[in-house]
């Protein structure tokens, strides 16, 4: 299932609604050169959620790029990049075959910028020029 919203729990204290969102994504982490490649949880107007094969610092700031298929846009692939900063970690799965932990990261979203078409070929980088990405 491509899209399926969240339900709340009692202890929900989220303030935007979550959906889950199987969507592939691409993470940059401040100072690390190396790009991971992921697939979101859920998605909402303010975080993130996805698992990756390394831990996190709780602080670290991250860059996501992912693009919204047509299923949710309703017209054409739309690219988005967001400056995202952890806020929580866990590991809540058990090693894969390959002996590889499943970190969960949850990240709240600080800044977003949709792309055109033409902006991702440019930019591979995914460096924003307003974008203070070493605090």
């Amino acid at each position: 299932m491509l899209f399926a919203q969240e339900p709340a729990s009692e202890n929900e204290k989220r303030i935007a609604r979550r959906f889950g969102m199987k969507l592939p994504a691409s993470v940059r982490v401040s100072g690390v050169a190396r790009e991971i490649t992921t697939e979101t949880e859920n998605v909402s107007a303010r975080g993130i959620f996805f698992y990756v094969d390394r831990w996190m610092e709780e602080g670290a700031r991250l860059e996501i790029a992912m693009t919204f298929p047509p299923q949710l846009t309703l017209t054409e692939p739309v690219q988005v990049k967001f400056l995202a900063r952890v806020v929580r970690v866990f590991s809540d799965k058990p090693a894969s075959r390959l002996g590889v932990a499943a970190v969960g990261v949850a990240a709240v979203i600080e800044e977003y910028e949709f792309l055109r078409s033409s902006d991702a070929a440019q930019d591979s980088s995914g460096m924003q020029p307003g974008w203070n990405f070493s605090r």
